[in-house]
């Protein structure tokens, strides 16, 4: 998909998300369930107006922020290598969270589900295209798997990226166990993701010394 298209349907999703809480309002209670158990059962409440306004304006203040960061960040030329893909996660993050929105509305308007199940099909297709999105992200200062040795040698930066995008996606996949085991769902999603980003970054540390070039020595 074409930047300015996914762009824009960013925008429009954004735009969407204060629409539907503007209509909905009325008929959602005064306290909202706004946080929920590893059981996927509500736990936490908040204020009506927070409880539906408060992921348009995440949402909003994310799609500025990423609209900001390639213009921000040194490295900006090497973005625009990738920037399909970069937009194309804006929308996929976005899409996300109206997702989680719309969940949250239909839960306070009395319809009851696992939460923590309902959340694994988005949650993982999310995580797999930060798979796809690593296998071609160049170096830069803002977007990809930023350690000290991957922002220092481009050859650490592409290795790790490489094996970093093969691990999201396993992680991802290994996720929808979840749908299956509802009480076990958070576990399946994060503890993959965890174990492959301290993964990741070990291996940018060790293969670091190795792609160092080696200094000149004095004649």
């Amino acid at each position: 998909m074409k930047s300015s298209v996914s762009r824009a349907i960013g925008l429009a999703t954004v735009i969407l998300m204060f629409f539907v809480g503007i209509i909905t309002y009325p008929q959602m209670p005064e306290m909202m369930a706004s946080h929920w158990n590893i059981n996927g059962q509500a736990n936490g409440f908040m204020p009506k107006f927070w409880g539906i306004f408060i992921f348009p304006l995440i949402a909003l203040a994310m799609y500025l922020l990423f609209i900001l960061i390639p213009k921000m960040d040194p490295k900006r030329k090497n973005i625009e290598k990738f920037r399909a893909y970069y937009d194309n996660f804006i929308l996929m993050m976005l899409v996300f969270f109206f997702y989680i929105f719309a969940m949250s509305i239909t839960w306070n308007y009395g319809i009851s589900y696992n939460f923590n199940q309902a959340i694994v099909p988005p949650f993982t297709l999310l995580f797999y295209y930060i798979g796809v999105m690593l296998e071609h992200a160049e170096p830069n200062w803002t977007i990809g798997i930023r350690t000290p040795w991957t922002l220092e040698n481009e050859t650490v930066w592409k290795n790790t990226h490489k094996l970093g995008s093969q691990l999201f996606k396993i992680s991802a996949l290994l996720g929808l166990i979840g749908i299956f085991l509802p009480q076990y769902s958070l576990l399946f999603i994060l503890i993959p993701i965890i174990a492959s980003a301290v993964f990741i970054t070990a291996y940018s540390y060790f293969i670091f010394p190795r792609e160092k070039p080696a200094k000149k020595t004095k004649k």
